[in-house]
C-alpha cells in the first residue's frame, strides 16, 4: 500500500508534485531529478506517484507489458496476433538499486543454449519490468557511469537493445524516469543531467508548525497505516482522475508560435547547450496546459517549465550552484510577448545595468591589500602588519586551468572511472578466464577453443559444436578506474602571500575539476599553526571539497610532519572501508617545515610511511621567486613520488612535459 501523505514542511514539494504529474501526463517529457538534502521525503513522493497513475491493459502472459491495443511487433515474447486476451493491472514501479548489474538492468541471454541451440533464450531485467510504468532510481549520482548511459539511452529511444557475440534483443521500454540524489554525495555529470527533462530543488522548512504537521502525520501514518491512506483516498482518486482527463486532452493543446518564440528566446538567453533543453521545454509547457484543462499555452506555463526545465542545463562545472536568474527569466518572456516587439528599453541588461555582469570590484580594497602585503620572510615565517597570530582572511582562487592527468601506476581492480588502468567489466579486451558466477561478456574465440578438442568425445555428428558450461570464457577486460585523491594543503604563513595563495587554490581547483570529471572520491587535509585536521573526509562531493578549499585561512607555522601523518591515518581509515580503491596523495607545498620539535627529519619519516605502503603521490611544489630550496623536490624523494610546479601542472605548458607520478622510482635511503 502506497500512502500520499504530503510534507508540507519540504520547500519545493509542490514543485516536485507537479514535476511528478506533469511526467505522469506526458511521459515525453524525459523524467524528473530529485536534488535534495537527506529526511525530505523524496523518495516517499516518488512512491507515492505510482498509486495515481491509471490502470495498463497489457496482452495476458506477456514479460514485456505489450499494449494490446499496439502490441510490440519485436517483442521477444510475440507476435502478438490482436486482439488477443489481456488483462488490466495497475501501473508498476520499478526500483533500480544502485549496486545493480548490467544485466539485471537490461537483462540477460543465455549464451550456452544460444551457442549450442541457436535460440535466443532472454531473461528480461528491470527495463523491461518498468515499460508503462515508472522507473525509479535513488541516489542516481552513486550508480555506475555505464548503467546510468543504458539507462538514459533506453529512456531516450522508448527501446532497450541486448548486444551479446552476435546474438541481439530488442524490447520496448517506455517508462518515466525519475531519480533522486543528495548533493552532497557527489554530481552528476553536466552531459547526464542533461538527459533528465526537468529538476527540482527540495529543502526541508525552517517553519516550527509545519515541522510539527509533518510529524504528526507520520506519526498517525505509523500507527494505522491503512486508515490514513483512507482518508486521503478520496483526495488520491481525484488526482488520478485529473491525470487521465489531462492525457485525454494533451493531443488538442495548441502550442502557438509566440509560445514557440518564448521558448527559444529563453533558451538562448540562458545559454544551453543543444536543443534539448526548448524540446523540453515545449513539451512541459504543453503538458502545464493539458494540466490545467486548456487547449492553449499561455506566458505563464512557458515561464513555469522554464522554472523545472532549466536550472540543472545551467551548469558548466560542478562547482557552479544550479539555479535561474528570474529576473532575466522575465525579461526574456518580456521582450518576445509579441506585445511590445519595437520598444526596446536600453537600461535593463545593459552595460553597468542589473542583469549585466558584476563590476569587478574584487581589485579594490584586497586588491590594493595584495599590493602591499609583504612575501614570506626568509625563515619561511609571515610578516603581518597587525595581530600576533599571523592568521590571515582567506583569499579567492584564481581561475582554474585544464591539469595534467595523473594516474597511479599498475593495475587496479577499483570502482570503474576515468583515472587509472584498472580490470574493469568495460573496456578493451585483453585476454580470458574461467567466468567467476554468471557469465557476463563471452570471449568467443577462448570458448571455441576450449569446446573443440572434445567435440568427438561428445559424439558431435552435425554442425556446430557440443557446448558445454565449463567450455564458456568470460572477456578479461582492462579499463580505468576512479581513485581516492587525497589533498594535503599547506596552509601555513610560508604560503599566506595573497598571489601565490590565490594561484595555489586555483591549482587545486583544477585539479578538483578534474577528479569530478574522472569519477574520483576526494579528500581535503590541511596543515598550519600547530596541526593538521582534515577539513573534508573522503567523498565524491568535489563542490563541497571546492567549498572548504574556499573559505580556508591561512598564517601560522608550517606542521608539514602533521598533515602528513593525519593524511596517513585518513588513508588507512578509508583503505579498511573500500579496499579496492587506490589512493593518489597529492601535497600542495613548498616543503618548509617548522613546525614542532625537529620538523624536517619528523616531516621525513612520516614521508617515508607513505612509501613503505606504496601510496602514489605527487607533490605540487609552490615555492616562488628568485632563490628556491628545492624542498618540494626533497619530500617527493621521500614520498617516492612526483615533483611538479605550478606552471607544469596545466595540461598544456611546456615545461611540464609528460610528467606522471609512475615516471618516478626512486627510493628513500
Amino acid at each position: 500500500m502506497t500512502t500520499p501523505f504530503p510534507f508540507t514542511a519540504v520547500v519545493g514539494q509542490d514543485d516536485l508534485r507537479l514535476a511528478l504529474l506533469l511526467n505522469a501526463v506526458s511521459p515525453a517529457v524525459g523524467g524528473v531529478l530529485v536534488r535534495g538534502e537527506k529526511g525530505t521525503a523524496k523518495s516517499t513522493a516518488v512512491r507515492a506517484l505510482s498509486a495515481l497513475l491509471p490502470a495498463v491493459d497489457v496482452v495476458a502472459g506477456c514479460r514485456f507489458s505489450c499494449d494490446p491495443a499496439a502490441p510490440d511487433p519485436a517483442c521477444p515474447d510475440g507476435p502478438h496476433n490482436p486482439p488477443g486476451a489481456f488483462e488490466s493491472r495497475p501501473a508498476r514501479m520499478v526500483e533500480l538499486p544502485v549496486g545493480a548489474s548490467e544485466d539485471r538492468l537490461v537483462g540477460a541471454l543465455d549464451i550456452e543454449r544460444a551457442l549450442a541451440e541457436g535460440v535466443k533464450a532472454f531473461e528480461p531485467g528491470l527495463l523491461a519490468d518498468a515499460h508503462r510504468g515508472i522507473l525509479y532510481v535513488d541516489e542516481v549520482n552513486l550508480l555506475h557511469d555505464h548503467l546510468v548511459d543504458l539507462l538514459l539511452d533506453a529512456a531516450a529511444m522508448g527501446a532497450s537493445y541486448v548486444e551479446r557475440e552476435g546474438v541481439s534483443v530488442r524490447h520496448a521500454a517506455r517508462f518515466l524516469l525519475v531519480g533522486t540524489m543528495n548533493p552532497e554525495e557527489g554530481e552528476l555529470r553536466p552531459q547526464l543531467l542533461d538527459r533528465f527533462g526537468l529538476t527540482v530543488e527540495v529543502a526541508a522548512s525552517r517553519e516550527p508548525d509545519q515541522r510539527v504537521e509533518v510529524v504528526r502525520r507520520r506519526l498517525a501514518y505509523d500507527d494505522d497505516p491503512a486508515g490514513f491512506a483512507g482518508r486521503w483516498a478520496g483526495e488520491e482518486a481525484a488526482v488520478r482522475h485529473r491525470v487521465v482527463a489531462a492525457r485525454a486532452l494533451l493531443p488538442s493543446v495548441r502550442l502557438g508560435d509566440g509560445a514557440l518564440r518564448q521558448i527559444a528566446a529563453t533558451c538562448a538567453a540562458f545559454e544551453v547547450d543543444g536543443m534539448r533543453a526548448d524540446i523540453v521545454m515545449a513539451r512541459t509547457a504543453t503538458a502545464l496546459a493539458a494540466w490545467a484543462g486548456r487547449t492553449e499555452v499561455l506566458a505563464e506555463d512557458v515561464r513555469r517549465a522554464a522554472l523545472l526545465a532549466l536550472p540543472h542545463r545551467r551548469r558548466r562545472n560542478p562547482f557552479d550552484a544550479p539555479g535561474l536568474d528570474e529576473d532575466k527569466l522575465d525579461q526574456a518572456l518580456e521582450e518576445f510577448s509579441g506585445e511590445d516587439d519595437g520598444d526596446d528599453d536600453p537600461d535593463p541588461g545593459g552595460p553597468g545595468g542589473g542583469g549585466g555582469q558584476p563590476a569587478p570590484d574584487d581589485g579594490g580594497p584586497q586588491g590594493g591589500d595584495t599590493a602591499a602585503r609583504p612575501e614570506a620572510g626568509a625563515d619561511g615565517e609571515p610578516q603581518t602588519s597587525g595581530g600576533t597570530s599571523g592568521e590571515q582572511a582567506p583569499v579567492r582562487a584564481a581561475e582554474p586551468f585544464r591539469a595534467k592527468v595523473l594516474s597511479v601506476p599498475g593495475i587496479g581492480e577499483g570502482a570503474a572511472g576515468r583515472r587509472s588502468r584498472a580490470r574493469t567489466e568495460h573496456g578493451r579486451t585483453t585476454g580470458a578466464r574461467r567466468p567467476r558466477g554468471a557469465l557476463t561478456k563471452l570471449h568467443l574465440a577462448a570458448t571455441v577453443q576450449a569446446a573443440a578438442p572434445h567435440q568427438r568425445a561428445r559424439g558431435r555428428s552435425g554442425p556446430g559444436l557440443v557446448i558445454r558450461r565449463d567450455d564458456l570464457r568470460q572477456a578479461a577486460r582492462e579499463g580505468r578506474e576512479g581513485n581516492l585523491v587525497l589533498f594535503v594543503v599547506d596552509a601555513s604563513g610560508s604560503m599566506a602571500a595573497r598571489q601565490r595563495m590565490s594561484a595555489v587554490k586555483g591549482a587545486v581547483l583544477s585539479l578538483l575539476l578534474d577528479a569530478y570529471q574522472r569519477r574520483d572520491k576526494v579528500g581535503l587535509v590541511t596543515f598550519r599553526g600547530a596541526a593538521a585536521e582534515v577539513a573534508l573526509p573522503p567523498t565524491s562531493s568535489v563542490d563541497a571539497a571546492a567549498a572548504r578549499l574556499e573559505s580556508l585561512p591561512t598564517g601560522g607555522r608550517t606542521p608539514l610532519a602533521a598533515g602528513l601523518l593525519r593524511a596517513h591515518d585518513v588513508l588507512r581509515v578509508e583503505r579498511l572501508r573500500d579496499p579496492a580503491r587506490r589512493a593518489l596523495v597529492v601535497v600542495v607545498t613548498d616543503g618548509r617545515a617548522t613546525g614542532g620539535p625537529e620538523p624536517v627529519a619528523l616531516a621525513g619519516r612520516a614521508a617515508r610511511l607513505f612509501a613503505a605502503d606504496g601510496v602514489a603521490s605527487v607533490v605540487v611544489d609552490c615555492e616562488s621567486g628568485p632563490v628556491r630550496l628545492g624542498l618540494a623536490g626533497r619530500l617527493a624523494d621521500e614520498l617516492v613520488g612526483t615533483a611538479v610546479t605550478l606552471d607544469e601542472l596545466r595540461a598544456d605548458s611546456i615545461a611540464g612535459l609528460v610528467k606522471d607520478v609512475q615516471g618516478r622510482s626512486r627510493r628513500a635511503a
